[in-house]
């Protein structure tokens, strides 16, 4: 599970079968065991299966994307603006595409799903990686390099939508309780404190706090990651955040986020009106058109534009033409994705069209992706024998 291209195939496999049960002749179990409840009702946290997979399970993804935010930002590609303003730039364009053509379509067809806006901007870093390893062979290493930078900005940018636009009532004094449980954490792991019996419990507490703030419980997450020191000292071998995502990618990968993908994939087309209306819906039409195209013209756009009216530079053996297949593996948006159309439609048939929606238009990403890197890889194959010496 530490592999990506494993984990994406156990991810992808977990969504195929929930699809295909919820759409069966038994899907009437399926739905049964998703809206299960169970939990503390005295701690509000008697809820359903699916939440507790979305909210509480989720949240072990997010602290490993904290862990590798911190990393990037304290030594990794982040760690100077000036190489990383492109990608950065360049994950803005994607995200703010996606949403322009995702808003579009809701306006030309005066649809009322305009609050899924922000479904389309997402990437899954795990996908995206894992297919440009697979397909991106023959490539410079900076390719990957760009594609991950990308793809952890797309994640934190997103991580400040879920918490800014799908936050309806906030509660101050559980918010403020739950930073202290942060600090506390932070507190223990500057001091190299790495037992389970002290950090987990103060993991638990911070993230219940935060749940009941009314803030996404999985925000929780990401700063509990962010607060584990990204430096070694000179007595440790490597730093603390490589040792936690080490011990915490299987965990993730191979719990948390199959089973988060189970419950949210397992949508009931048949239920939703059949096909024809999901695929004539506005909200599945400017999800997949968000996905395909907007990340698209909003990535590779962004960079052809600054390379062309400033000093910013691929370098490194990239050029524009190198992007346009990772430009396409960005509209993999799959996990974040599923949760923000899950947090902007909840119970409403909104939300089964644009969870399809995100699927189909993951799909259909990763393929155009893989054919264009692979159409590339030839291209750049034969230009360096024509240019080799006779």
């Amino acid at each position: 599970m530490r592999d990506e291209t494993s984990a994406g195939i156990v991810l992808l496999a977990a969504a195929v079968v929930a699809l295909i049960w919820a759409n069966s002749p038994w899907r009437g179990a399926y739905q049964a065991i998703s809206s299960f409840e169970f939990g503390p009702e005295a701690l509000h946290l008697d809820l359903s299966v699916s939440t507790w997979a979305a909210d509480g399970l989720l949240a072990i993804f997010f602290f490993v994307v904290g862990l590798e935010l911190k990393t990037e930002f304290v030594t990794g590609s982040l760690r100077k603006v000036s190489l990383a303003l492109l990608p950065m730039l360049a994950a803005v364009g994607g995200m703010i595409a996606p949403a322009v053509i995702y808003t579009a379509v809701q306006l030309s067809t005066g649809s009322t799903g305009l609050n899924g806006w922000a479904i389309p901007t997402a990437t899954d870093i795990a996908f995206a990686t894992a297919l440009l390893g697979i397909f991106g062979r023959g490539f410079p290493p900076a390719l990957r390099t760009f594609l991950l930078t990308l793809a952890v900005v797309d994640d934190l940018l997103a991580i400040v939508v879920i918490a800014v636009f799908y936050t309806d009532e906030l509660n101050f004094v559980a918010l403020l309780a739950a930073l202290v449980a942060v600090a506390a954490f932070a507190f223990a792991v500057r001091r190299r404190v790495t037992s389970w019996w002290v950090l987990i419990p103060l993991a638990l507490v911070a993230w219940a706090l935060m749940h009941a703030s009314g803030i996404h419980a999985t925000i929780a997450g990401v700063l509990l990651g962010m607060s584990v020191p990204a430096r070694a000292r000179r007595n440790e071998d490597e730093a603390m955040t490589h040792r936690f995502v080490e011990r915490m990618q299987p965990w993730s990968a191979g719990l948390a986020l199959p089973i988060f993908a189970f419950f949210a994939a397992g949508v009931s087309v048949v239920d939703s009106g059949g096909l024809g209306a999901l695929l004539s819906d506005p909200v599945a039409i400017g999800v997949v058109a968000g996905l395909v195209l907007g990340k698209v013209i909003g990535i590779w756009g962004t960079v052809a534009l600054l390379v062309k009216t400033t000093r910013l530079r691929l370098g490194n053996g990239v050029d524009l033409a190198d992007l346009v297949g990772v430009a396409f593996l960005a509209g993999i948006g799959f996990t974040v994705s599923l949760l923000i159309a899950n947090l902007a439609f909840g119970d409403d048939v909104y939300a089964d069209h644009a969870s399809v929606a995100v699927i189909l238009g993951s799909v259909i990403s990763a393929v155009l992706g893989a054919i264009a890197l692979r159409m590339r890889a030839r291209t750049k194959v034969r230009g360096r024998g024509a240019a080799a010496p006779h």
